[in-house]
């Protein structure tokens, strides 16, 4: 599977583009494989929530400005949520996350299918004359894809077969507002507030009338793409520099900006998890929160919650493990997905765990920490329903805010809509409808001031004394189950090295492998941690359907001998596959983290 010969046998003609959304960035034209003949394509399947997507969005900038003249990245929008498969919101989030390259919009996963593509991001690489040559799932390949786009384009330029020149890319015309995709929001002691105008990377402050621009901060490249903000008790407010994988100090006072945590550098598997602050390479975080006299980092890249000590000046996890899901219980020992709003109160850090559509929060048991679930059941399943708890549903939350009353408004985002829950009656209610991607919200008074991200602003409401009234809808992420057959099912993860790249095994294994269901009982043998990039399962007979997560990460090294430190690659990359469980089934399943699958061929 890893040799050449495995790699030059597959050969498979690549399935056209469709999507009955559309076309984004080309000035109104469609696209076909045939307009892209002569050219390196790359398509990049990916969905707007996903945080591993954005990440692979950065990887792919510098690769896509160096060979603009043969290669082609087309996004192939798939969504998750109902609300990504909405075109206006896909028009959004190209402008939000800077996409400058052709974005197919395949709302009913049309071109997903025909790749047989099971996982955000994935990418696949076709070569001039129209050949599926490579897919990578995942983040961490942007080494691999850059010695292959330059391979394809010294064989094809040999063959006569490569085209160079200006690619199909139409930028669209640039929309004047006072805020662009604005992520959160707080209230500064002078009374008005500072607003993370997130798509221009700077922060603003506005009056306490929530429209009028008093200044702007750090729009010279200090952030990229800022979220999260806290005030602390110094007067002080520590900014989520998302992008730039950081934590920075703004004093509205001086109007200075320190950095304070995280390197520039993005967290990787194998990297250290506690440390000097400034030393410690994070991942994404999204928000910030000062309680029991830290600050408290939702850490969306790796599904976890950290910490940062002023006094000691340090960082380090404080929960989750970074599987990415819903489990409760020790902190150490519980799965996020992409928490994305923190909100402290007396005895809670309250969570918006966006991924899985979840309310959560943190409390004191002791000595140490457990997370609690009030909202949500898992990756799957969203939608908009009040009443118990229990059976609420959200979708895709991004922000949550202590309210007076000892309950919490949840921002949920994809549902348009402001939510309360009640720790005391355990009850979810509607508070405001009709809002556009609310992302975050603050209390100023009687009223609360919630941030409509897809709207670029700021908008006052009164905090209702009723809840108001919304038809119940529930939701599940549409993709198609794979029929597996009862009893015995054969995993493969598939990874080919690079060329010229091996398998970095000088300290012992360099893949790892993890595997777990739901619900649990699906899997009656093969769940666990493993060095194997395989693994033989035994499926409960007795269940007809459930999901298999699983969590696979590879390191390749530069294979030059006459390097003492050869540099190294981290491929990395978490699947939720839907099984249906029937006679008549595969009993095998294939996940390709990079490569072609040949036995599959």
């Amino acid at each position: 599977m890893n040799d050449d010969s495995a790699r030059a046998r597959v050969r498979v003609r690549a399935p056209e583009l469709i999507g009955k959304g559309g076309w984004l960035n080309t000035g109104g034209d469609d696209l076909t494989l045939m307009d892209l003949r002569g050219k390196i394509v790359l398509l990049d399947f990916w969905t707007f929530c996903c945080i591993n997507c954005l990440h692979v969005l950065d990887e792919l900038r510098e690769l896509e400005e160096k060979h603009r003249d043969t290669l082609v990245i087309i996004g192939v929008h798939s969504p998750k949520f109902v609300h990504e498969a909405e075109h206006q919101a896909v028009v959004d989030a190209v402008e939000r996350y800077e996409v400058h390259h052709p974005v197919l919009d395949d709302p009913e996963l049309g071109t997903w299918k025909q790749y047989a593509v099971r996982a955000w991001p994935t990418l696949v690489v076709i070569d001039p004359e129209g050949y599926v040559v490579a897919q990578h799932a995942g983040e961490g390949h942007a080494n691999a894809l850059r010695t292959l786009v330059e391979e394809l384009e010294a064989e094809h330029e040999a063959k006569g077969t490569l085209r160079r020149g200006d690619g199909p890319y139409v930028p669209p015309e640039p929309v004047a507002t006072d805020l662009r995709f604005p992520g959160k929001a707080v209230l500064l002691p002078s009374g008005n507030l500072l607003v993370s105008d997130t798509t221009r990377h700077q922060l603003v402050e506005l009056e306490q009338d929530g429209e009028t621009v008093v200044r702007r901060i750090g729009g010279d490249g200090e952030f990229r793409e800022p979220q999260g903000l806290a005030l602390l008790p110094s007067g002080q407010v520590v900014v989520a520099d998302t992008v730039n994988h950081a934590l920075k100090l703004f004093d509205p006072a001086t109007g200075a900006i320190e950095r304070i945590a995280g390197t520039g550098r993005q967290w990787w598997q194998g990297s250290p998890h506690s440390g000097p602050a400034l030393e410690v390479d994070l991942s994404s975080p999204w928000d910030v929160a000062w309680w029991q006299g830290k600050v408290w980092i939702a850490m969306a890249g790796v599904h976890q919650i950290w910490t940062y000590d002023p006094e000691a000046g340090t960082v380090q996890v404080a929960a989750g493990t970074t599987n990415e899901g819903l489990v409760d219980g020790p902190a150490a020992e519980a799965w996020f997905a992409q928490p994305s709003g923190l909100a402290a109160t007396g005895d809670r850090l309250w969570i918006a765990d966006s991924e899985t559509s979840a309310l959560r929060w943190i409390g004191t048991d002791g000595d140490t920490y457990e997370v609690h679930t009030a909202v949500g059941t898992g990756l799957f399943d969203f939608g908009h329903r009040d009443g118990a708890a229990d059976q609420a549903l959200l979708q895709h939350p991004l922000g949550v805010t202590a309210l007076p009353d000892g309950s919490v408004a949840v921002s949920d985002t994809y549902n348009h809509a402001l939510r309360r829950f009640d720790p005391a009656s355990g009850e979810v209610t509607t508070l405001a409808t009709d809002l556009r991607e609310p992302s975050d919200a603050v209390v100023v008074g009687e009223d609360v001031v919630v941030v409509e991200s897809a709207r670029h602003r700021l908008t006052r409401l009164r905090l209702p004394e009723e809840a108001v009234q919304v038809e119940s809808v529930a939701h599940r992420t549409q993709r198609e189950a794979t029929e597996v057959a009862p009893g015995g099912l054969r995993l493969d993860v598939v990874f080919q090295a690079p060329k010229g790249q091996k398998l970095d095994e000088r300290y012992g294994p360099s893949t790892r492998l993890l595997v777990s269901s739901t619900p649990p009982e699906l899997l009656l043998a093969g769940e666990g941690k493993g060095t194997d990039l395989f693994r033989d399962l035994e499926l409960n007979p007795e269940l007809t359907e459930g999901v298999l997560h699983v969590s696979a990460m590879a390191a390749s090294c530069d294979d030059d001998p006459d390097n003492e430190y050869p540099a190294c690659h981290v491929h990395q990359q978490d699947w939720g596959v839907p099984v249906r469980i029937g006679d008549g089934g595969v009993t095998r399943l294939p996940l390709i983290l990079a490569g072609m699958d040949a036995e599959g061929v």
